[in-house]
């Protein structure tokens, strides 16, 4: 398994704009392509809600750290 890492420290309110939008982004994506796939799917719901706990404490702009770790299995989709 591979495994990247990105760190951004959030030292100004720019820095904070920047990862709220950021992470607005990212939900609403998910959102949107979980519903198209997952269609009513429990797990989908947890996911979606761990996103909108991120994004709930990105809206309170405060300095911090924002890690994101993307861990890529080694094998491929079954399609």
């Amino acid at each position: 398994m591979s495994r990247y890492e990105a760190t951004f420290d959030i030292n100004s309110k720019s820095d904070a704009n920047a990862v709220r939008r950021l992470i607005d982004r990212m939900y609403d994506t998910l959102r949107e392509e979980s519903r198209e796939i997952y269609q009513g799917d429990t797990s989908s719901n947890e996911t979606l809600e761990q996103f909108k706990t991120l994004r709930e404490a990105a809206r309170r702009q405060s300095p911090g750290t924002l890690t994101i770790v993307y861990e890529q299995a080694d094998e491929s989709f079954d399609d």
